[in-house]
């Protein structure tokens, strides 16, 4: 803990040091002023330390296996390096119930919780449990592609997993499609599309609309079942009836009219009762 807190004065010292060098003021009255700003707590306060909440326990992924709520083979995807599954909360095993019971469900935890693991297990059991499915079934949106790629990662981690202990392909496929692919990447999803589209909002308009994007499209609207959106207290204001509208007419025209809707926000839950 020491160390902690003597590497966070050596960087504001450094940063002090840093700012005083852009300054050369003649007055002396001014530059003493400015001087005992700069060391004051104004520009620098002292760092924020406060607990994490403690969540409530939801078992584990055996549990969910073993009441029929997962298939089988999650117990190849969700363990830890030893091979044991993950133990979960109960915010997670409440909202992994809902979901693969066919529900919609909005998770408002804190930050670290685990509110992606909710819907990527409630997709990937769809698939597990749904070996014959085709095309986009789940579209999961972010507004960040670096929470895109972090996502990534972390079904490229999955599958990894499944791959070496039930000794197959991962039955699941997924794809990034945010403008950052190369033409390549981007005829192969449009040719080929996977189970899951990790993508943001300003890309999912695109391909509802535009003409390059049509087989995607297609197979985005006769088979999605999950619509997913990540950090649900971003879309506000004009962004917010921008993305409304959107999920309006991808339900409207999509052949499921059932389709599940799901958000995580690690703020939205934060206030009163009338200001949430």
């Amino acid at each position: 803990m020491n160390n902690v807190f003597s590497l966070h004065s050596g960087i504001m010292d450094g940063y002090k040091k840093y700012i005083r060098g852009f300054i050369n003021i003649q007055d002396e009255t001014i530059r003493k002023t400015v001087t005992d700003r700069l060391l004051s707590d104004t520009l620098f306060p002292e760092p924020l330390i406060q607990f994490n909440p403690a969540f409530q326990s939801g078992g584990s992924i055996a549990d969910l296996i073993g009441n029929g709520t997962l298939h089988p083979d999650s117990k190849h995807i969700y363990i830890d390096d030893t091979g044991a599954p993950w133990n979960i909360y109960r915010h997670q095993a409440d909202a992994i119930t809902l979901g693969n019971a066919g529900k919609g469900f909005v998770v408002t935890s804190g930050t670290g919780s685990g509110k992606s693991l909710t819907y990527i297990t409630t997709i990937c059991n769809h698939v597990l449990r749904n070996p014959n499915t085709n095309g986009v079934c789940a579209i999961i949106v972010y507004p960040l592609n670096a929470l895109i790629n972090s996502q990534l990662n972390a079904l490229n981690d999955f599958k990894s997993k499944y791959q070496k202990y039930k000794k197959s392909d991962f039955p699941v496929t997924f794809k990034r499609y945010t403008g950052q692919e190369d033409e390549t990447q981007r005829n192969e999803i449009i040719s080929n599309p996977p189970h899951i589209l990790l993508t943001n909002y300003m890309m999912l308009e695109l391909i509802m609309v535009r003409h390059g994007d049509k087989a995607l499209r297609d197979a985005l609207l006769k088979n999605l079942r999950y619509l997913v959106f990540d950090e649900l207290h971003t879309y506000k204001g004009r962004q917010g009836a921008d993305v409304s509208l959107l999920i309006r007419r991808i339900r409207q025209t999509a052949r499921n009219k059932g389709v599940i809707c799901i958000g995580t926000s690690a703020t939205m839950a934060s206030g009163t009762i009338p200001e949430q």
